[in-house]
């Protein structure tokens, strides 16, 4: 390991600083309050990071150098992925996380504040309430899927009729599964300007659901089969960015 990357992460108080300064420089009576440390513990790590020429002291004011800037672009995101997994690290550890595409699977941090929903096993082939309860909350709603659950063809539709955007992308199995069983509602739904539905030709090994208060995923295990009892949730800004589908998807 550098020694640079020891000094930034080896305390969490130099590393809380550096991630503080990111917006702008901070007077010391700031960063005591913000960070909850005192003098005594907290001058002698800005003295370190001074040293380092990761940040600059100028009287009260302190300041990250152009240094100290490249290092915390790379470092929040680096410390907030450390800290998703952490948070639900079996979680990610049994799911099949490979399977996210590249641009997913290396965002994976912006999940924050992630929350496991799990229904037992005699409910893994019912909705989940919480899920549900949710959606009926939000204003629009978009989402990915290579499953089909038997309800939700008609709560899409619902929403649809309610003048709620909503935008799915569906794989194409799942599409001929839609096409099959829920014919005339798919024909109904698609005669709403703010119902969008688009047929993914590629392999999709995940599922979710993004609403404007709300991101839910869900994973297959890394035996290969979907995990219906469990969904990986968040109503944090960050995760819902994550999900959101580009205008036009």
């Amino acid at each position: 390991m550098s020694e640079l990357l020891g000094v930034v992460t080896a305390s969490e108080k130099r590393k809380g600083l550096l991630i503080l300064l990111r917006d702008g420089s901070k007077v010391w009576d700031e960063i005591k309050t913000e960070l909850d440390v005192t003098a005594s513990g907290m001058l002698p790590q800005i003295k370190i990071l001074e040293d380092e020429g990761l940040v600059v002291k100028e009287g009260r004011k302190i300041s990250l150098t152009d240094i100290g800037r490249l290092v915390v672009h790379h470092l929040e995101p680096f410390d907030t992925t450390l800290t998703v997994i952490d948070q639900q690290k079996k979680f990610w550890q049994d799911h099949d996380i490979e399977a996210l595409p590249p641009d997913f699977f290396v965002r994976i941090g912006e999940i924050r504040n992630p929350q496991i929903i799990e229904a037992g096993l005699e409910d893994s082939f019912e909705p989940h309430n919480h899920f549900l309860e949710t959606i009926l909350q939000s204003k629009k709603v978009s989402g990915i899927s290579p499953i089909v659950h038997p309800i939700y063809p008609r709560f899409f539709l619902a929403l649809a009729k309610q003048g709620h955007p909503v935008n799915l992308i569906l794989t194409k199995k799942a599409y001929d599964k839609i096409k099959k069983e829920f014919h005339a509602m798919l024909i109904e739904g698609l005669q709403y300007n703010n119902a969008h539905l688009s047929v993914c030709e590629e392999e999709v090994k995940f599922a979710y659901i993004v609403t404007d208060k709300y991101f839910s995923m869900g994973l297959f295990m890394k035996s290969g089969v979907f995990d219906s009892t469990k969904d990986i949730v968040s109503n944090d800004p960050s995760a819902i960015r994550f999900g959101e589908i580009p205008e036009g998807k």
